[in-house]
């Protein structure tokens, strides 16, 4: 999986990211969406053959673009962390 920041300001961040789909993008766009701080957060897979989706955040400007970006990734893993405990747990009573 390669990054490339495509526009970085104070306040909003573009970047691509080759490998990924709609189901990393979506889930990332749902924990930006869910801080205070962003008020823009989106992605757009350009073409469905080049999975090299584009994913934008834009901050009211409290926090720096990449910090809710980083912020939102540590919340998707910490969902998925615990979705794993609880489906271990279910999968054990069966």
């Amino acid at each position: 999986m390669k990054v490339k920041i495509l526009e970085r300001t104070a306040n909003e961040l573009k970047l691509e990211v080759e490998g990924i789909g709609h189901t990393l993008c979506n889930l990332l766009q749902k924990r930006l969406l869910e801080d205070e701080n962003v008020a823009l957060a989106g992605y757009d897979i350009p073409h469905p053959l080049a999975s090299n989706p584009i994913i934008y955040v834009r901050t009211n400007g409290d926090v720096k673009p990449e910090e809710a970006l980083r912020k939102a990734v540590k919340k998707a893993r910490e969902i998925n962390k615990e979705f794993g405990k609880e489906l271990k747990k279910a999968l054990q009573k069966i």
